[in-house]
């Protein structure tokens, strides 16, 4: 686990009257190995009715969470995110749009605790559905991140005091009390299993889990005294 800083993006310098304030904007980050892989898992059967590709998925789904299961997956890190049913339709010449068949597919979200066996763990679902699995994505992050967290919150504070010093310097001044601290959560998307949207190999894929890092950024408002 470490922590680091980036430099601050927002500074303000207000002086009236041989006081004022300074308004700084600071950015920190800290890094820890992932512990959780969130997966992104599901299904799709085509067939000619509507029953029929229902029925091909309900079976197909249960096939993948028993994997999940045995793998000692609980109920709770498992959750249904999607579920359709819809015509398949295609167009032919004169005839235009014709039903060709219908499709069912649902999706799941796994939550996998042991990074360790994740990925044995997926290919053993990926081969359990068949042609009719389909793996979305993933995302590897961390189940508790107050620790790092707190590390990124000094990193940009630090960062943040640093640059408020220097201003209060430039402007023949020194820093007093803190008016005011604002914290900032930059938006942090998933980080996908990029180019995988129908699963068909199964053989094991390799999955590096690297470090996952938290992002933060405080406003920070000092008096100046002259």
């Amino acid at each position: 686990m470490n922590g680091n800083q980036e430099s601050g993006d927002g500074e303000n310098l207000e002086r009236q009257g041989g006081a004022g304030t300074v308004t700084v904007t600071g950015t920190g980050w800290a890094e820890a190995a992932p512990d959780l892989m969130l997966v992104s898992i599901g299904v799709e059967c085509r067939a000619a009715s509507v029953e029929a590709s229902y029925s091909g998925a309900g079976e197909a789904l249960a096939a993948v969470i028993a994997v999940f299961r045995s793998a000692g997956v609980a109920a709770a890190d498992t959750r249904t995110t999607g579920l359709t049913v819809r015509a398949d339709l295609v167009w032919r010449e004169g005839e235009g749009q014709q039903v060709a068949g219908y499709v069912a597919g649902s999706t799941l979200s796994i939550r996998l605790r042991n990074l360790a066996s994740a990925s044995g763990t997926i290919s053993e679902a990926v081969r359990a559905g068949g042609n009719d699995a389909r793996l979305n994505g993933l995302q590897l992050t961390l189940s508790d991140d107050s620790a790092v967290r707190e590390q990124a919150r000094a990193a940009a504070w630090q960062d943040a005091l640093r640059a408020a010093a220097q201003f209060a310097a430039l402007a023949s001044a020194t820093l007093g009390p803190v008016v005011s601290v604002t914290e900032h959560h930059p938006a942090q998307g998933p980080v996908p299993l990029a180019g995988i949207q129908r699963a068909s190999a199964v053989e094991s894929l390799a999955i590096e889990p690297g470090e996952s890092r938290v992002e933060t950024a405080v406003t920070v408002v000092w008096e100046l005294h002259a």
